[in-house]
C-alpha cells in the first residue's frame, strides 16, 4: 500500500485512539486554513465544509490493489483537491502516531482516501434505537438523526447491556469462506436471546432483500430442531 501515493490504511488496521489523534491533528493544522472540519465517528471519518469538494467516486474496497489514478476525479476542480491531499500528507508524515507505528513494524498512515460526498441533511431528532455497526453509511444516517452509535463488537450481549430497550445491529459483510459459520453463530445467539426472553421481538434484514420478523415463541417454532423420529419416518418413506 505504501507505493500508492493516495491510498491510506484501512481503518481496521488502526486503533480507534490513534485515528482520533490523527483526525484531531488534521483539524488543528488544516481545518481552519481550508474552512473544513475533519471529524470521525468511531472508525469512520468525514470531511465537512460549506463548499463542495471533488472526490473519488468509489471506496477503497474497490481501489485496493488497483491503479488509483483510474479512480481519481477528472474535472477542472481537482487542483484544490490535490493541494489539500499534499498538505495532509505533510501533516501526517512525521506525526507521533506514525513514528510509533513504524517503530512497531506497522505501516504509517500517509494519507486519507476521500470518496462519495454530497450535501448532508440538516440534523433532525428522531426516536431511533441505538446502532451497533462499523458501516459508514448507517453511521452517517444515525448521526444525522442524532441517534446513539457504537462499534459492532460481534457480541449481542454487549448491545443489550447498553441498549436494554432495543437496538439495531449491522454486522460486517463477510466475503471469505467463514461467512456461513459466522452467520450461523449469529442466528444461534439470536435464537437463544429470544428463547430466554432477552429479546421480545426480532427483525432480520438480509443483504439479498429477505426479511423475517420473529417473536419469542416464533423462535421456538421456526428454529426448532427437527425430531429424529420425523427424520427416520421421512427416510423410510
Amino acid at each position: 500500500m505504501n507505493n500508492l501515493r493516495l491510498h491510506a490504511l484501512r481503518a481496521s488496521e488502526m486503533r480507534a485512539s490513534d485515528l482520533h489523534v490523527l483526525f484531531e491533528h488534521l483539524q488543528r493544522t488544516l481545518g481552519n486554513d481550508y474552512d473544513i472540519d475533519f471529524t470521525h465517528l468511531g472508525m469512520c471519518g468525514y470531511l465537512r465544509g460549506d463548499q463542495r469538494i471533488t472526490t473519488a467516486a468509489v471506496s477503497t474496497d474497490i481501489v485496493d490493489r488497483c491503479n488509483v489514478d483510474e479512480f481519481m476525479p477528472d474535472t477542472d476542480a481537482t487542483a484544490e483537491y490535490h493541494r489539500l491531499l499534499g498538505e495532509m500528507q505533510m501533516a501526517l508524515h512525521e506525526h507521533e502516531v506514525n513514528e510509533n507505528r513504524e517503530v512497531a513494524g506497522l505501516r504509517a498512515v500517509n494519507s486519507l482516501w476521500f470518496w462519495g460526498g454530497g450535501i448532508a441533511p440538516e440534523k433532525a431528532v428522531r426516536p431511533i434505537p441505538p446502532l451497533f455497526t462499523d458501516d459508514p453509511l448507517f453511521k452517517g444516517y444515525w448521526e444525522s438523526c442524532t441517534g446513539v452509535v457504537d462499534e459492532w463488537t460481534g457480541d449481542f450481549d454487549h448491545c443489550l447491556d447498553i441498549a436494554i430497550n432495543g437496538f439495531v445491529a449491522v454486522p460486517p459483510d463477510i466475503q471469505d469462506d467463514s461467512r456461513p459459520a459466522v452467520q450461523a453463530e449469529y442466528l444461534d445467539k439470536l435464537r437463544l436471546l429470544l428463547r430466554n426472553g432477552s429479546l421480545s421481538k426480532l427483525t432480520l434484514l438480509f443483504r439479498d432483500g429477505l426479511s423475517v420478523e420473529l417473536g419469542r415463541f416464533d423462535a421456538l417454532r421456526f428454529w426448532r430442531t427437527v425430531s429424529p423420529l420425523l427424520l427416520e419416518t421421512t427416510h423410510n418413506d
